[in-house]
């Protein structure tokens, strides 16, 4: 997947509240979709649906704990993602520089 979409589909999957709630509290310890569904207002099956999201765009993962599967975040894919949004906002900062320049210089002229 080309960085932009791989930005746009991190975008869509934290664009939903439940996920990013999902999210936070992987960001805080390892849990099952069960101990989620037990946190959060959700069915263990909407919360397995929202985790299969998440996985897809490589912002969580799931591991064997004994009987358990266990999700964790995944910051790297987060990191990934800001560098690239960071990147697109340096060069909008660039480009208003830019025009801003060429406006005072236009003024210069009255």
């Amino acid at each position: 997947m080309s960085a932009p979409a791989q930005v746009m589909a991190v975008c869509a999957a934290l664009g939903d509240e439940t996920r990013w709630q999902i999210l936070e509290r992987l960001g805080r310890a390892d849990l099952s979709a069960s101990a989620l569904a037990e946190i959060l207002p959700l069915s263990r099956q909407a919360i397995a649906k929202h985790l299969v999201a998440l996985e897809a765009v490589g912002l969580v993962e799931s591991h064997r704990a004994g009987r358990e599967l266990r999700f964790r975040a995944l910051g790297a894919e987060l990191s990934a993602t800001a560098r690239v949004l960071e990147d697109i906002g340096a060069a909008w900062d660039r480009r208003l520089a830019a025009i801003k320049m060429v406006a005072e210089s236009l003024g210069e002229g009255e």
